[in-house]
């Protein structure tokens, strides 16, 4: 590693990376600096590659820190090195000048130094498909389906972790296994491994009638209705993240929030304990995710 002041420049897994502003404060509330962010990318890289990998990524970017404007980024940049993999892929509202086809491409964070470099562009949100790409390239069926649980004040994670229990049962009848995931945000997401994968709409069916079921049986606690006057009190299950085109903040991602919160796997028995306590279960930070996987392992496998 050679650097000049704040420029370095480093090699990671035989790439060459030019490093900028690493004491740059990313999170004011902490401190925390861009070069936090890239170590805790480094630091976690070998458990969530596994979950980008094969994966088309958006970003969220914030390059003067989480206090300051936010963009949403689709496809590769200018100035994208040669070496990152990219997919094609078929993007509503992507034509463009120079983009006839009607698609973008996306990054594929399969490599530490592909997750190094977007790191470097103040990329902390990564949110993923539930689909992954093919060898030729091309979008496949989705291998799982997600649940995103979003509380309408005064709910709070407490009733998210209610509804969850009552979401791993539906999944349950369904032979399908839940893996909770704390959102970095405000409540959680259930996902299921399919056992055999399915076109989008079939997926999104698929969480949308959990989602319907539970709203029947819960109403005062529960709604799948996407209006947001609808959700005051109550957990609403976004079933839409299963559609082709939308996305899921990765697990292990960063969060563009106050604090450089995660979304973090977590246990059963932490979902049952946030069930019974308010004060059970919180959004982690990142330093707190760093060291349950060094002691636990991935929770999400």
């Amino acid at each position: 590693m050679a650097g000049d002041g704040e420029e370095l420049r480093v090699d990671v897994e035989g790439r060459t990376l030019v490093i900028k502003n690493l004491a740059k404060v990313l999170y004011p509330q902490t401190g925390t600096t861009k070069g936090e962010v890239l170590d805790y990318y480094a630091r976690i890289a070998p458990t969530m590659l596994m979950h980008l990998r094969d994966r088309a990524v958006t970003r969220i970017r914030w390059p003067h820190g989480v206090q300051d404007m936010s963009f949403f980024e689709k496809n590769a940049p200018a100035g994208t090195p040669s070496w990152v993999r990219t997919v094609s892929v078929p993007t509503t509202g992507s034509r463009t000048a120079d983009r006839k086809d009607g698609t973008l491409d996306f990054p594929v964070v399969d490599d530490l130094a592909t997750l190094t470099w977007l790191a470097n562009l103040a990329a902390i949100e990564l949110h993923v498909h539930q689909w992954r790409v093919g060898r030729n390239g091309r979008p496949r069926n989705a291998d799982r389906i997600v649940v995103d649980l979003d509380p309408g004040e005064p709910a709070g994670l407490h009733e998210c972790c209610q509804v969850a229990l009552l979401v791993r049962d539906k999944l349950e009848e369904r032979d399908l296994v839940g893996r909770p995931v704390l959102s970095g945000s405000k409540g959680l997401h259930l996902y299921a491994t399919l056992p055999s994968r399915l076109p989008p709409d079939e997926s999104t069916a698929l969480a949308k009638e959990i989602a319907e079921e539970l709203q029947a049986e819960h109403p005062r606690l529960v709604t799948a209705t996407m209006t947001k006057a609808r959700r005051h009190g109550k957990v609403f299950l976004d079933w839409s993240q299963n559609a082709g085109s939308k996305t899921t903040i990765a697990p292990y991602s960063l969060r563009g929030r106050e604090r450089p919160y995660v979304a973090a796997p977590v246990s059963w028995g932490e979902v049952t304990a946030g069930a019974e306590d308010p004060l059970g279960l919180e959004q982690m930070a990142f330093p707190e995710v760093l060291d349950r996987v060094e002691r636990l392992g991935d929770l999400f496998a």
